[in-house]
């Protein structure tokens, strides 16, 4: 038994327990997760798969970041996507960057901060001011903007922001996918955006996951994702055990925009599996702080404006009424000097000074030589010190903490490394120890979301720390009611995400209400979603009519709450209820209780103690009449009594009555698509995806032309080709290259994926003919050959087979006039002086002769008939074919192919080892011998009179032709006694009985011979296999039977007396 306390596992549990870890290795085995940086400039993504955890995937350029940019390399036609299969290519990254300054009106970059944004926002002026050549419009689904690109028709539809940050995402799908290995796909994601988006960018941002196929398991906050990987490898004491939190602000200044946010970092101890604790992790959001315009971007547009002005005022360019609007407006010019902008900026970060040089700057003979310093960057960005600081007093004031209360400043964003940033926010914190760059500016982010999307994901399990984001704005519901509009504050600014609410809504019929965020600076109501119910009228008639409610006393609630995806409120259920009376009801059983008097089973009294019984049954013996009198009155009282308690206890009961509310929700706002709006976006992406295979596909084909048109010369040169060749071939193979070649320079370049196919699949052609003739010439002589072999081959099998038959019909004969066997028991002597001792009867054999058992034939006539069929058929063809191939030129078709000859040489090699192996099959024949055994006479013990062993040594003194107790063979001797020949059906069975052949008569030839030698040396080796199973047999089956002889002879030892006379007497007759 299991020692108490324990459970014996069960086979079922064991069972289960595998088939749950299978499961899961399997479904581990194809999972994979991506974390993305959504930056302003860059996109930087870590992949988590089992076996790689958290490891940064790395773009087509092995970098750690990809350019968040895009371009559209056009056609020589403009396209129209609803009736053409080929787009526009699309080239990424530092690439597309590359071709702004030749193809400014195609490229598009830095597009995050225009996500949710409409036409007139300062953010969308602004780029525009920097991206001249790019058509921005607003399209009038959304109110968003989107863009309009000459390489497609007027009327095709603009592409919207969304759609170009999803062939961002796209192409950064496929990076992972290719890092991650075959057999994985990379579908979910947890992106990373600034903690000041609205519900308009949020959703942006996830339908531009979803359209390039991914599923967000959350957005997550930038400051908190740095916070996360900042937890990773750091414990925090346990605020439940008396620990005090850890209070960090995480700075973080982009390209696009300058964050701070507020965290708390500390431990817990929780109740684990079983009766165990365990230690987490939590990182909590506690205020928030932002600057929508102050990056990386701000800072080189004071470059980029120092520059333009420095240009326009060269005397020449005053000279020729240049202006900085019109360098402006110069695409570009504009793409020129951005670029440069930001490297200035970068190398001022490290060093006092640098310069740059611009050649062509607006005008093709105009150059400019631009120097500047890093004293003289601080002065042109001095508008922008006072703004540094703000992020953080704007998170401590939302915290409602102070610099005193803060361990430390953590430092992420690559414009953190400007000097002038990190001097102010020292200035702001007077404390310098405080600032910290313990965490990698670049990647601490991504890491952080890789990390959430892990402990997201079912498949993997990661170090548990618990993250708490805030609401950062406001949220209210409003709905009309008796023609007055309400509204109800849900959330505020501090509100974890994840927390629901109970709200509470005075209504009787269906009603509308909308949940919206409330923007401050400038203060602006953005809607999130419109709920709408559907029973509510019903259900409230419902409640009146059965339930007997009154209107007023019915309550409808709603339950929202924080998404744990985005962060925006949700209703997730509504019910409406009241309390309602309801009375007890009866069954059947209980009123005929109290129709009868007895109550219901409740109200039934306990039974009498055993004292009380005692007495009452006493009391019943001694007075019969008396008692029966009285059973009747009390029966009668009883009954009196349980109607009365019965009706005491009916009383109404309060039951409370709920009924669901079914409702319907509906995303509104500037930044929802309709269903059809989304469905038209992802098939222009899966047709640009589709035109850009083909377009690879395309490019494969060409390369192979091309270097086909290469390998062609060498052809032409090889001295195995010009044997086989004419010199009019070679001429126009020689001429169809030089066509293609010069072809493929011209209008061939632009040649579809068919048109390339066909003019290599006509080169292939030509030289295919020629080149077959040359592969033939060198395979022929080998093919004869082994088909020769075969032939060979076959007719020594075929003597084999014969010289067997003669063989077996020579032993037939010799067989039918060998002698029969026959077994004498031996005669006992005359006399026997101790006729009196019990001994143990001794059985002799006697064995006369052995008559062998004969095989039956193993081939038959068909068999010989039909492979000299098959090597006379074969030895016709060949050599018909090859007289009809000597009569041909190198330079003519061949007519005996080698694949034709190998394929007659296996037909014929296949027909020879089926004959080997019916052979090897065979089962082997066995020596038979003939004895008899005599058994013990007592009758002829009693007349002569002579002990046994003295018997038999008198037997054993008389000479004799025969064996006289031949002992049974070993395993080993009965097998060695076979012999493989004999088996085989290739020798005889007896040297008696095998005649001599006479000279000249079947005697096999040397070759014949040789070859017979190997195939029975084959057949020895099958049947050695075959000897050792049978030698392991024999010796078990000896074996058994001396443990018989043994056990057998014990037995009757113990029936003949005591052990020691019996030895006496042995010992004495091998005295006599």
């Amino acid at each position: 038994m299991p020692p108490h306390g324990r459970r014996r596992p069960s086979s079922l549990t064991a069972v289960l327990f595998l088939l749950a870890l299978l499961i899961s290795t399997a479904s581990a085995a194809s999972s994979a997760v991506l974390g993305i940086d959504l930056g302003t400039e860059y996109i930087k993504a870590a992949l988590v798969k089992p076996g790689v955890p958290l490891d940064i995937v790395l773009t087509k350029d092995s970098k750690r970041k990809e350019t968040a940019a895009v371009a559209f390399k056009g056609l020589r036609t403009r396209v129209n996507t609803a009736d053409s299969d080929a787009f526009p290519e699309r080239i990424y990254g530092g690439d597309a960057v590359a071709l702004s300054a030749r193809f400014p009106k195609d490229v598009y970059m830095n597009l995050k901060p225009l996500l949710g944004l409409g036409q007139k926002s300062d953010i969308v002026s602004n780029y525009a001011s920097l991206h001249p050549e790019l058509q921005l419009v607003e399209w009038t689904e959304t109110g968003t903007v989107g863009f309009k690109s000459d390489s497609f028709v007027p009327e095709e539809e603009p592409y919207l922001v969304e759609e170009l940050l999803a062939m961002e995402l796209k192409n950064v799908k496929r990076n992972a996918e290719s890092m991650a290995g075959k057999g994985y796909s990379v579908e979910d994601v947890v992106i990373t955006v600034p903690s000041f988006y609205t519900v308009n960018e949020k959703r942006a941002v996830s339908v531009a996951a979803e359209s390039a196929g991914l599923r967000v398991l959350s957005l997550i906050s930038d400051g908190l994702a740095v916070g996360l990987n900042y937890a990773t490898s750091r414990t925090f004491p346990a605020v439940n055990e008396g620990g005090k939190p850890e209070i960090h602000v995480v700075y973080d200044m982009g390209a696009g925009s300058t964050t701070a946010t507020v965290l708390r970092f500390q431990g817990r101890t929780v109740k684990d599996i079983g009766r165990f604790n365990k230690t987490i992790q939590e990182v909590q959001v506690l205020g928030t702080g932002w600057d929508k315009t102050l990056g990386g971007d701000a800072l080189n547009s004071v470059i980029l404006d120092d520059i333009i002005s420095k240009f326009t005022e060269k005397t020449i360019i005053k000279s020729l009424g240049l202006e900085a609007e019109h360098v402006k407006s110069h695409g570009r010019s504009m793409a020129k000097l951005l670029k440069e902008s930001e490297r200035i900026r970068q190398v001022l970060s490290a060093n006092a000074e640098t310069s740059a040089t611009f050649e062509s700057l607006y005008y093709e003979d105009q150059n400019l030589k631009y120097k500047l310093s890093r004293a003289d960057f601080e002065k042109l960005a001095s508008d922008f010190l006072s703004r540094v600081q703000t992020p953080i007093s704007e998170a401590l004031e939302s915290a409602k903490l102070t610099l005193t209360d803060v361990d430390s400043v953590i430092l992420h964003g690559g414009t953190v490394r400007t000097p002038f940033v990190q001097r102010q926010l020292e200035a702001a914190i007077k404390d310098p120890n405080k600032i910290r760059m313990n965490v990698n500016s670049d990647e601490a982010a991504v890491f952080g979301a890789g990390l959430k999307a892990a402990a997201i994901s079912p498949s993997f399990r990661v170090k548990e720390i618990r993250t708490f984001d805030n609401a950062v704005y406001p949220i209210f519901a409003s709905w009309s009611t008796e023609g007055k509009t309400k509204q109800q504050k849900l959330f505020v600014p501090t509100s974890q995400v994840g927390a629901e609410k109970q709200v509470t809504f005075r209504a009787v019929a269906d009603f509308e209400f909308t949940l919206f965020q409330q923007i401050p600076m400038p203060l602006t109501d953005l809607s999130v979603s419109h709920i709408t119910t559907r029973n509510l009228t019903e259900s409230v008639k419902a409640l009146t009519n059965k339930a007997g409610c009154a209107a007023s006393d019915i309550s409808t609630k709603f339950a929202i709450r924080l998404n744990p995806t985005d962060g925006l409120p949700e209703v997730v259920s509504g019910s409406i209820s009241c309390e309602a009376t309801e009375a007890e009801k009866k069954g059947v059983v209980d009123g005929m209780k109290d129709y009868l008097g007895f109550g219901s089973k409740k109200d039934q009294q306990p039974l009498m103690e055993d004292g009380d019984s005692r007495s009452s049954t006493s009391a019943v013996e001694s007075d019969t009449s008396s008692g029966a009198s009285n059973t009747e009155t009390k029966a009668s009282e009883a009954a009196t009594d349980a109607s009365t308690k019965t009706a005491e206890k009916t009383k109404d009961a309060k039951k409370v009555v709920t009924i669901p509310i079914a409702f319907t929700t509906e995303a509104i706002g500037s930044s929802s698509l309709k269903p059809e709006s989304l469905a038209r976006i992802k098939k222009r992406l899966t047709a640009f995806d589709a035109s850009d295979r083909s377009r690879v596909l395309r490019e494969e084909t060409l390369n192979k032309l091309e270097s086909y048109t290469y390998k062609i010369r060498d052809i032409l040169e090889d001295e195995g080709f010009i044997a086989v060749s004419t010199s009019t071939q070679r001429d126009a193979i020689e001429q169809r290259a030089n066509d293609a070649s010069m072809w493929l320079y011209g209008d061939g370049a632009e040649a579809s994926r068919a048109v390339l196919e066909a003019r290599l699949d006509e080169l292939r052609g030509l030289v295919k003919a020629v080149q077959k003739r040359k592969d033939e010439a060198v395979k022929r002589p080998d093919a004869v050959k082994q088909l020769q072999d075969a032939v060979s081959q076959a007719r020594t099998m075929v003597s084999v087979i014969k010289q067997q038959q003669e063989a077996q019909y020579t032993a037939d004969s010799a067989s039918s006039s060998s002698e029969a066997s026959s077994t004498t028991p031996i005669s006992a002597s005359a006399n026997d002086d101790f006729a009196d001792l019990d001994d143990e009867p001794i059985l002799s054999s006697i064995t006369i002769s052995a008559q062998p058992v004969m095989p039956t034939p193993i081939y038959s006539e068909a068999d010989v008939s039909a492979i000299l069929k098959k090597l006379e058929s074969a030895q016709i063809w060949l050599d018909e074919k090859l007289a009809e191939q000597g009569k041909l030129s190198p330079t003519d078709d061949p007519i005996l192919l080698s694949t034709d000859v190998s394929a007659r040489a296996k037909e014929l090699s296949e027909m020879v080892t089926d004959l080997l192996m019916k052979q090897i099959q065979t089962p082997k024949p066995k020596k038979v011998k003939a004895s008899t055994k005599a058994a013990k006479s007592k009758s002829s013990a009693s007349n002569t009179g002579v002990p046994d062993s003295i018997s038999s040594k008198a037997t054993e003194a008389e000479p004799s032709s025969t064996e006289v107790n031949e002992p049974e063979p070993t395993p080993a001797q009965a097998v060695e006694t076979e012999s493989p020949t004999d088996v085989a059906g290739g020798g005889t069975w007896g040297e008696a009985t095998s005649p001599e052949p006479e000279p000249g008569q079947g005697m096999p030839s040397p070759e014949e011979e040789m070859e017979m030698r190997r195939i029975q040396q084959e057949i020895d080796e099958q049947l050695a296999a075959e000897k050792s199973s049978i030698v392991a047999k024999n010796k078990a089956r000896y074996t058994n039977k001396e443990k018989k002889a043994k056990a057998t002879a014990k037995v009757k030892s113990k029936g003949k007396g005591k052990g020691k006379s019996k030895g006496k007497e042995k010992k004495g007759h091998g005295e006599l």
